[in-house]
């Protein structure tokens, strides 16, 4: 009924607020590769995992963005690489109606935080169909990520203030 004419005039428009949405999720990018592949299957060894994760943020217009993690898993038993996959999750965000600081925030956490479930699946059923035992990645703290992640900015800035203070009084 909200969006119904009463007595001929348009309903008054609710308080505009920020607002987020998601657009669209999609796989941008994925690759599996077991380069040992048949010998790698009768290793004895304890694997080791590496992981690396990394994000982009593209700006697409005023209140869109993409958003991309980047999920590298590398397994290895005695410094032979058994396998190594490659996810890029990504996602269209809706964001508006929110100052620089709370929109820094809501890209790098709460966006990965909705993508992560899928990368977490989609690698988990790689690994499994590679024929491997199935495997998956514990939960990520991206607000923790986040905040490490100020913390480093706020202290090269520091520095460098430092250094040009310095290097106004040589």
């Amino acid at each position: 009924m909200s969006e119904e004419n009463v007595n001929g005039a348009a309903a008054p428009a609710e308080a505009a607020g920020p607002a987020f949405t998601v657009e669209k999720l999609y796989v941008k990018d994925v690759s599996f590769e077991v380069p040992g592949a048949p010998a790698v299957f009768n290793e004895q060894a304890q694997p080791q995992l590496q992981m690396n994760l990394n994000q982009s943020v593209t700006r697409l217009n005023d209140n869109a963005y993409e958003v991309v993690l980047g999920i590298t898993l590398t397994c290895n038993a005695e410094d032979k690489p058994m396998y190594l996959v490659e996810v890029k999750q990504a996602g269209v965000f809706g964001l508006a109606g929110f100052d620089a600081a709370t929109l820094d925030g809501m890209l790098g956490t709460h966006c990965p935080n909705v993508l992560y479930p899928y990368a977490r699946q989609l690698i988990s059923d790689l690994i499994q169909a590679g024929g491997f035992p199935p495997f998956f990645l514990q939960p990520i703290n991206f607000d923790a990520l986040y905040a490490e992640g100020l913390r480093q900015r706020a202290s090269q800035q520091a520095g460098g203030l430092a250094d040009a203070e310095t290097a106004g009084n040589a």
